[in-house]
């Protein structure tokens, strides 16, 4: 496995992952629908190599955290 180029793709989706909240909002469907596909996508792009999955599950926990964290306290 190019880990040198996988790590590459893993920059390039956090910026997408960017755009996205930008473009769709991290509340939206469409924000977490795109989280959900191109995860899935890298796995199988990359025969769900152990190392790919743990660093996606990982990114998506990420997103998950940040989410809460930033809407924590809003409503009240």
């Amino acid at each position: 496995m190019d880990y040198k180029a996988f790590f590459a793709e893993v920059a390039d989706w956090i910026m997408q992952a960017n755009t996205m909240a930008i473009n769709h909002g991290m509340d939206s469907e469409a924000f977490w629908k795109w989280v959900m596909d191109s995860t899935a996508a890298i796995c199988e792009k990359h025969k769900n190599n152990k190392l790919v999955l743990d660093q996606m599950v990982m990114l998506f926990h990420w997103l998950e955290d940040f989410y809460a964290e930033s809407t924590r306290g809003k409503g009240s």
